[in-house]
């Protein structure tokens, strides 16, 4: 079993979801720690972008006086882009799920290497 990381201080529900999950899932070193907490951040600001975009007109009044999309709309793109790297830089598993036939990922992979030893 994994050792459990306290969460940093701060953290919202979903981030913190995300905390949990991922910490007592998977040994993490230090600077893995801090891009899942980095990427904790990012969920939290992105949980506060779409409240206020809820709220917000999504067409807005550009410098010339023409329609364009609200800054935060570009804000969240900006945003999650950002997560999905810091999630990508962890480099975490993907989870085993049945591949065609049945077999799964694993046993896919046992077989490749079978194979490619000539065995």
């Amino acid at each position: 079993m994994t050792a459990k990381h306290d969460p940093p201080a701060g953290l919202g529900d979903k981030a913190l979801v995300v905390w949990t999950e991922i910490s007592e899932g998977y040994d993490l070193r230090i600077d893995e720690l801090r891009v899942l907490e980095d990427a904790c951040r990012e969920i939290d600001l992105i949980e506060r972008l779409e409240a206020d975009l809820q709220h917000a007109e999504l067409i807005v009044t550009g410098s010339m006086g023409q329609p364009v999309a609200s800054p935060l709309v570009q804000e969240l793109r900006q945003h999650r882009g950002v997560l999905a790297r810091l999630l990508g830089w962890l480099k975490l598993p993907d989870e085993e799920a049945p591949a065609a036939g049945g077999r799964s990922a694993s046993a896919r992979q046992a077989a490749m290497a079978r194979w490619g030893r000539g065995a």
